[in-house]
């Protein structure tokens, strides 16, 4: 499963593993999530509905690039930095090519549109 973001004039892609969350995000879209920053590492923005953790574990240790979920505040997450281990992260997929670098050169606040790239 693949998404495309679009901040301002740039898009990016992101391949999604197949899980119940993925999906659950895949049938959310589009959407135009205003996106805050959090500790230099992440932007983060609230869905409409929540994702399932069906099959997921209790929390993960996103990597740099990773297209995550954190459950406890129902928001979708761009990782640009380093987050450790935290319960209540699901990883979704990962941001591709320069992605995670561009992001991380966008300071403050950003409004993101999300959209699938498989129909």
């Amino acid at each position: 499963m693949r998404i495309e973001i679009s901040i301002n004039d740039q898009r990016f892609q992101a391949t999604l593993d197949d899980s119940a969350a993925s999906r659950d995000l895949i049938a959310q879209l589009p959407l135009s999530l205003e996106m805050t920053d959090h500790g230099g590492v992440e932007k983060t923005g609230p869905l409409p509905s929540p994702l399932s953790l069906d099959g997921q574990p209790a929390g993960a240790d996103p990597d740099v690039g990773d297209v995550g979920y954190y459950a406890p505040g129902n928001d979708l997450v761009l990782y640009y930095g380093d987050q450790s281990f935290y319960n209540g992260i699901v990883v979704l997929g990962h941001l591709e090519g320069d992605a995670a670098e561009r992001i991380a050169d966008m300071p403050g606040p950003i409004t993101a549109t999300v959209a699938s790239l498989d129909g």
